[in-house]
């Protein structure tokens, strides 16, 4: 009998930690990612809105992460599937995302609100590739001149160096 491995996962883009980035990126690749889009998408607790989402990302150490959108009685704590998928990230080593898939209860293909933009260029940066429905472009084409941590650390450094 065979004892898997306890660390591996189940939505491994390699068997060993392979550095990715994403010149990488063929269309077998696109297909895992949404399968387990597609995968992610049953998961997800919609009882308000009836319009589950399901999300992947592939981060630069190889894993597929995935995420699913999460509603509450309360609408303003409800997480979405992006925000599901960066807590997945998180849980499972960190790392940088470098392609990003969401789709609907159809499977089609989704795009991130603004907000979830926000959120996925803070794990990805300029380079993550998003897969759009008018086809893949580089978050940096999605959102252009986002925000983000190197301009709070600017402003802290210049505020030190007035202080």
């Amino acid at each position: 009998m065979t004892v898997p491995e306890p660390n591996t996962s189940e939505h491994a883009w390699s068997e060993e930690p392979t550095p990715v980035c994403p010149d990488d990126l063929s269309e077998g690749t696109w297909e895992l990612l949404r399968e387990e889009a597609r995968r992610a998408m049953t998961k997800a607790y919609v009882p308000y809105s009836s319009y589950p989402v399901g999300a992947a990302g592939l981060v630069d150490d190889g894993r597929i992460v995935g995420g699913c959108n999460i509603e509450n009685a309360s609408f303003g704590v409800t997480l979405c599937a992006e925000c599901s998928l960066v807590s997945d990230l998180f849980m499972s080593g960190g790392g940088r995302l470098v392609a990003f898939d969401c789709v609907d209860g159809d499977g089609n293909t989704l795009v991130p609100c603004g907000r979830c933009r926000q959120l996925l260029f803070e794990h990805g940066g300029d380079d993550l590739i998003l897969n759009m429905p008018g086809g893949r472009s580089p978050m940096s084409v999605v959102l252009p001149e986002a925000f983000g941590p190197d301009h709070l650390s600017q402003a802290r450094d210049a505020h030190s160096a007035k202080h």
